[in-house]
């Protein structure tokens, strides 16, 4: 007889299955060196069942472009001038100040990515990522590869002006990045413009471990990484551990309370960045203590707008709006982020975006009392044709939850098999239907 749990499997994590190039195309400058650290990380008594395999694709002079950012001194002039060429904008007459472009928006993006792709684009540097957004509905993105690997080397001169010297260790990974999730990629991997210093993505979750956290415990106190990335949630589930060392930490994707900044100062003594940004436009601020965001030295302009599309009174709080050129297959203008804040001046001139409200961590917990991350839930639905969801647990563990399409047998199942219980599901024709403005896509109420 089937497990409650059997039926959650998701094709695309099964190890191997999204796997196509070679180390040889992974990582094009890979040498002797290089490629025996990989093969010791992957084979690694307590590693992980690795779920896939990905990497830079960097060749050597792509390395060397990416080791600096982006020049951004008068970028936003030849910004618009390519934005002002995608077919998104074509006949809505003269665009020629930021101003007179219109807000665009995640419903965009999904109605039709291609769109607001450069005509003459270089594809042979696209890889493509997933966003789940804030509704649910998941959006393919042509991510730069130059663009990615250049958001380690932001990171590191983040570290770096605070002191810290992070410098490849060949004792040492350079970096982990970690979910906490019943199911995730995780794979070992290479930094080519790192002196392909070995990295990892690792599933926290016990599930994800032959031996449970015992092994996962053990295999990263071997690796001993010298950088640590994550969500809170997962950042937080490092606490207890012992016998890691970072010298760094960055959180995003959600945001960081206080209280979890200071439970990891406290235990790993090191900085803590709380990295805002989206999948969409990468990187947008960061901020190492509890006060606002400073808004990065990149290619990254900042509008804080009123529900009509007018800038707020200076201070005011709006909606984040960003026009993003870091990545050059994706040159957004006017994005509506969706999170709310003020923009505000600090001390030394620079700007910051104060008071953010945007993504929350959310965990339910099972029948049983057992931690049940948000992502979970997001990945079955989306696995079953969800466009859009709430989904709410009371005080007394009951959970309800309102979903537009997919399949309704489907989603009722493995919902009961998440949670352990019958969940009450209300169905609604559009996203409109779930509420105003952003969703809040799940909410628990604690007694």
């Amino acid at each position: 007889m089937s497990t409650p749990q059997e039926h959650l499997g998701i094709g695309e994590y099964r190890p191997g299955a999204a796997a196509v190039l070679s180390d040889a195309q992974r990582w094009p400058t890979l040498d002797a060196a290089g490629a025996a650290r990989l093969r010791t990380l992957r084979e690694h008594p307590d590693a992980p069942v690795w779920t896939h395999a990905t990497g830079d694709r960097l060749d050597a002079d792509a390395i060397t472009r990416v080791l600096e950012p982006l020049p951004h001194t008068g970028w936003l002039a030849g910004h618009l001038q390519t934005a002002r060429g995608l077919l998104a904008y074509r006949g809505l007459g003269r665009l020629e100040r930021l101003e007179d472009f219109p807000t665009t928006s995640r419903e965009d993006l999904i109605r039709d990515i291609g769109a607001y792709v450069p005509l003459g684009a270089d594809l042979s540097r696209l890889v493509h990522g997933t966003s789940s957004g804030s509704t649910g509905h998941a959006l393919l993105i042509p991510d730069d590869l130059e663009d990615t690997a250049r958001t380690f080397h932001l990171f590191r001169s983040l570290a770096a002006s605070d002191g810290v010297v992070w410098d490849p260790d060949p004792r040492r990974l350079a970096l982990v990045n970690v979910v906490h999730q019943q199911q995730a990629f995780s794979y070992a991997g290479s930094i080519s413009s790192f002196g392909h210093a070995g990295m990892a993505r690792l599933n926290l979750h016990p599930s994800a471990w032959a031996r449970g956290a015992a092994q996962r415990n053990s295999f990263l106190r071997a690796q001993v990484p010298q950088v640590i990335t994550g969500d809170p949630s997962s950042l937080t589930s490092l606490l207890g551990i012992g016998g890691l060392q970072p010298l760094a930490l960055f959180s995003s994707a959600m945001g960081l309370t206080p209280g979890a900044r200071a439970a990891l100062e406290g235990e790993f003594g090191v900085p803590v960045y709380d990295v805002y940004g989206l999948h969409e436009t990468r990187p947008i601020a960061v901020r190492s203590d509890d006060g606002p965001h400073r808004i990065l030295d990149r290619r990254v302009h900042v509008e804080i707008l009123d529900a009509a599309g007018v800038p707020v009174p200076s201070g005011a709080r709006g909606e984040i709006v960003v026009t993003a050129g870091e990545n050059p297959l994706l040159p957004l203008v006017r994005y509506r982020t969706g999170d709310f804040g003020r923009l505000v001046t600090l001390p030394d001139g620079g700007l910051a975006i104060a008071d953010l409200e945007g993504r929350e961590e959310v965990v339910f917990a099972t029948v049983t009392g057992d931690r049940l991350p948000a992502v979970d839930v997001t990945q079955q639905l989306q696995r079953h044709g969800a466009i859009g969801w709430t989904v709410h647990q009371g005080a007394d563990g009951t959970v309800t939850a309102a979903v537009v399409g997919g399949d309704s047998t489907a989603i009722e199942s493995v919902l009961a098999a998440l949670f352990g219980a019958a969940v009450s599901i209300r169905r609604v024709a559009s996203l409109a239907d779930l509420g105003e403005g952003k969703p809040r896509r799940y909410r628990r109420d604690v007694s």
